[in-house]
């Protein structure tokens, strides 16, 4: 009986027993199915099972968004680090320095230009794994610098918005960046140049009170949140229930706030269309007599 149980018994268990990686499975969101994380990321990180849109990386947004993948990441303007030397649990130096080794991203804006359907394009995405895409003064930079190469270029620009609001670590400098990315939505309009933006899950804050509600087309991914204030903030201030569906995309779609709620395989094709549609308006459009 040892010889059975101190050696053939380990040897059959060790026949039996498989190493299974920690990431070979994931679960979604929304219905927490199983799903393998090789088949959520061949379907766009959209669950096959309920068709939640989960959350994309940068360089997966740039990767789905351009023509075959192919664009060029521009650099973008510095700022001032931490110009209110600000601390809570964490100087805000530190947690900026975790967060660029976390997500190997330099803040919370990435920009990048290429062509979408054959047609030159400039993409601004939001990145959300970067302190929850919070705007700060170097958003604000990231979002004028994407205007400006537009503009150079006489190029449409586009913006995936993911946001958590404004950056609480920058105080005020933070909220003048509203104004501040207004101004250089206006410079793309001065110019006569198509501006969209992609709403994406979710878009919240000082982002949808500025440049995340002024494109000329309107577009989100389906059941996105996007708001100024959160639902439950809502709710206890007017003390009433929310209707069904509240700030989600489709809500907001029927209320005539949004031009279009667009599954994200179908994303990219829509671009396309709309940008040549818009170049043709652009083109046919008498010039503008100068200022």
């Amino acid at each position: 009986m040892s010889w059975l149980t101190d050696y053939v018994r380990p040897k059959i268990r060790g026949l039996l027993k498989r190493e299974v990686p920690d990431n070979l499975w994931t679960n979604c969101e929304s219905c927490s199915q199983m799903i393998l994380v090789k088949d959520l990321r061949k379907g766009l990180n959209v669950c096959p099972h309920c068709g939640h849109h989960m959350r994309a990386s940068v360089a997966e947004r740039f990767a789905w968004t351009f023509d075959e993948g192919a664009c060029t990441r521009i650099d973008l303007p510095k700022v001032v680090v931490d110009p209110l030397s600000f601390r809570d649990r964490k100087r805000y130096t530190d947690r900026l320095k975790d967060e660029r080794a976390k997500s190997q991203l330099d803040e919370s804006m990435a920009v990048a230009h290429g062509k979408i359907g054959g047609h030159d394009a400039v993409v601004a995405v939001m990145a959300f794994e970067f302190i929850a895409g919070t705007m700060g003064a170097a958003l604000g930079e990231a979002f004028v610098a994407a205007a400006r190469l537009a503009i150079l270029q006489k190029a449409p620009l586009v913006v995936f918005t993911a946001s958590g609001g404004a950056r609480m670590q920058e105080g005020m400098i933070s909220l003048m960046q509203m104004p501040r990315t207004t101004v250089a939505v206006q410079m793309l309009r001065d110019a006569g140049l198509p501006y969209i933006v992609v709403l994406t899950n979710p878009t919240t804050g000082g982002v949808t009170a500025s440049f995340a509600m002024l494109g000329d087309v309107q577009i989100s991914e389906p059941n996105a949140l996007i708001g100024f204030a959160g639902p439950r903030v809502i709710e206890d201030t007017v003390r009433e229930k929310l209707p069904e569906g509240f700030q989600r995309a489709e809500y907001l779609l029927d209320h005539g706030m949004i031009d279009m709620v667009t599954k994200r395989a179908d994303l990219p094709a829509m671009l396309g269309r709309l940008i040549g549609l818009l170049n043709h308006r652009q083109a046919a459009a008498p010039l503008r007599p100068a200022a």
